[in-house]
């Protein structure tokens, strides 16, 4: 049997949204974050307070750029990165 090895290429690049401020309104952000990632309200709170966090992980740009959107209206400060293309894909 012989392997074979196949390389995936995917057109949608995935993004992360990194909160880097969480302005003045922490409690507001956190009840955002709180919808976002399902989490408790004190769990929210913990991760908006330790900046700069990764909100989301991984997700499609439509997703990342909702996230952004709906962190900033609460006056935060947030930005999606697109993700690293792993190592043992690069040429």
């Amino acid at each position: 049997m012989t392997g074979e090895y196949v390389e995936l290429v995917c057109d949608d690049v995935p993004h992360d949204v990194v909160l880097t401020d969480p302005g003045v309104r922490v409690l507001d952000v956190a009840q955002v974050v709180r919808r976002l990632k399902e989490l408790s309200l004190w769990h929210s709170k913990v991760l908006v307070t330790r900046v700069p966090a990764v909100i989301l992980a991984g997700v499609p740009e439509e997703d990342a750029a909702a996230a952004v959107s709906a962190l900033r209206e609460v006056g935060a400060q947030a930005e999606t990165r697109e993700r690293p293309e792993p190592e043992f894909l690069r040429d």
